[in-house]
């Protein structure tokens, strides 16, 4: 990922839901150098946009719903929210939620892949999604975390459009030529009440420092930094509150 504008079928906008916002905004702040601002209105209920500069890079949210789980949330960018939702059902998946329209912002709605894989759409109004990626601070890659990948990829190539890599260790999600992401399939090694999920990954410059940070602001680091063969350095962690996130190093980092 390195475009600055979102395209339609990649990662959009990443959103957190958490516990404890506030901790939330001085962990990641301290850890990414973002500018947190809370919506003033009561309607959008705390929902807080961190900026990196002028560039709106994530949220962080307060949990709307008792069921709704500690964890970062993935958008895709979709040109019909209605449509998608219909294609998403049409291949095996389930709506959750929607299609919604979020002021003058945009129109979104929440889904499941066949796998458990929760993930959001997005219809954008006047809000984009994201106004950076691949730089530090901001969202770098996503990776699909699932126990059923012949079926992640047959839904996900019907409702988007995505080429997927030919590496049979990690294949790689497309859109426009570019790849944005990852497959991961999990293993007896993940404790069977993890379900499927998307993981984002934030560049950074430096992520064993990232990984440093993250301890020692109250976080735990869930994978030790690691340079796989076919990609960058990168750690998996999770913050205060139990949400699990990805680091990986930017472009010019280490």
């Amino acid at each position: 990922m390195g475009q600055s504008a979102p395209v339609t079928g990649g990662p959009c906008w990443v959103e957190l839901g958490t516990t404890d916002p506030e901790s939330a905004r001085r962990f990641y702040t301290r850890l990414f150098g973002w500018r947190p601002e809370t919506d003033p209105r009561r309607e959008p209920g705390g929902y807080t946009v961190a900026y990196l500069g002028d560039a709106a890079a994530a949220a962080l949210t307060p949990l709307y719903q008792p069921s709704q789980p500690v964890a970062w949330s993935v958008s895709f960018a979709v040109a019909d929210a209605d449509a998608a939702l219909r294609a998403v059902a049409a291949a095996g998946g389930q709506p959750l939620l929607g299609p919604t329209d979020v002021f003058d912002a945009g129109r979104f709605a929440v889904a499941a892949d066949p796998t458990g894989a929760v993930f959001q759409l997005w219809q954008a109004g006047a809000f984009p999604g994201a106004g950076v990626s691949g730089v530090p601070g901001s969202l770098g890659w996503v990776e699909l975390m699932t126990r059923a990948p012949r079926q992640a990829v047959s839904f996900y190539t019907a409702v988007f459009g995505w080429s997927v890599g030919a590496s049979p260790r990690y294949p790689r999600w497309g859109v426009g030529g570019a790849d944005f992401g990852g497959m991961v399939t999990m293993d007896d090694k993940f404790p069977h009440e993890v379900p499927a999920h998307w993981l984002p990954y934030f560049a950074v410059d430096d992520v064993d420092d990232a990984a440093v940070t993250t301890t020692t602001a109250g976080g735990t680091v869930l994978m030790e930094p690691v340079s796989p063969p076919e990609g960058p350095r990168i750690a998996v962690l999770r913050d205060p509150q139990g949400a699990m996130f990805g680091v990986r190093r930017a472009a010019d980092g280490r």
